[in-house]
């Protein structure tokens, strides 16, 4: 049933700790899944220094889904768009032929807190990779909720256990975060083509084994996915369709090497526009 376990590999970024679980060697992405980051569990103090933040930045090529456990985020963008995320809401931001976004963690500095959530990053589909750049946020209230005995889930993104959540996507996907008491068991949705499920806390069994948080589960294809909690546990479950092979670099993701070519020499040259709201500083392409 499971395929291959991921482990994550962390990094500091000046006093928090990001887990990334996607790309991973051997195992580039889920369905359209390119990226999977585990920003936290971290506990701020106020003052947190400005150096935390994530500066503006572009993107080509993807869309990136926010979802927070704990804190607030403050995101800003170059189609005018400034929305703070909170717990159980989704930010979802396309950016297509290129957008440039920053995600500050303002309220933790003036207040201190908690910080814990996931970030990941969704491939467009060939034909819609040159879009238009959008944004939109959507309201827990807004996201579908599904019970099922010990079992309790929302439905983040794309179509699931029936329900279809209001977040636009644009090819076949799900995202859904479940909660199990001990003893519950959580199966996977079924009819897509590439499924994983990361363990966010505590522990769950498949087929006599055992994984723990922090790993990243990826099922193998049409096998009937079925985890049990041994202890109380919370999933983020996803997968989806895919679509082709792609290109990561940086911030920018596409199926041609040469538009990632041309999205490097765009901000390098300063052509990509930052958002409205925060455009006194950037990040520098890497070396």
């Amino acid at each position: 049933m499971i395929e291959r376990v991921i482990e994550p590999r962390r990094r500091d970024l000046g006093g928090f700790e990001v887990a990334r679980l996607l790309p991973a060697p051997g195992r580039r992405m889920v369905g359209p899944f390119v990226f999977l980051d585990r920003m936290g569990p971290a506990r701020f103090a106020a003052g947190l220094p400005s150096t935390t933040d994530v500066r503006p930045h572009p993107h080509i090529g993807l869309s990136t889904l926010t979802y927070l456990f704990e804190g607030e985020i403050m995101h800003r963008d170059s189609v005018g768009s400034e929305q703070p995320i909170r717990p159980g809401e989704v930010n979802w931001m396309t950016a297509g032929r290129g957008i440039t976004h920053s995600e500050r963690f303002e309220r933790a500095r003036r207040e201190g807190g908690p910080m814990d959530g996931l970030q990941a990053w969704v491939a467009l589909p060939t034909q819609d990779e040159e879009t238009d750049p959008a944004f939109s946020h959507y309201a827990a209230a807004e996201l579908p909720q599904l019970s099922d005995g010990g079992v309790r889930r929302r439905l983040i993104a794309g179509e699931a256990y029936g329900a279809r959540s209001p977040v636009r996507t644009h090819s076949p996907l799900f995202y859904v975060y479940s909660e199990l008491e001990a003893g519950a068991r959580e199966t996977l949705p079924d009819g897509f083509a590439e499924r994983a499920a990361y363990v966010i806390e505590g522990e769950v069994e498949a087929h006599g084994s055992r994984f723990a948080a922090g790993q990243l589960l990826v099922l193998a294809k049409g096998a009937d996915a079925v985890l049990e909690a041994r202890s109380p546990a919370r999933l983020m479950l996803l997968g989806g369709e895919p679509v082709g092979e792609r290109f990561l670099e940086w911030n920018f993701v596409s199926s041609s090497r040469e538009r990632i070519e041309q999205a490097k020499a765009d901000w390098r040259a300063g052509r990509m526009k930052l958002p409205d709201l925060d455009d006194r500083e950037y990040i520098p392409l890497p070396d």
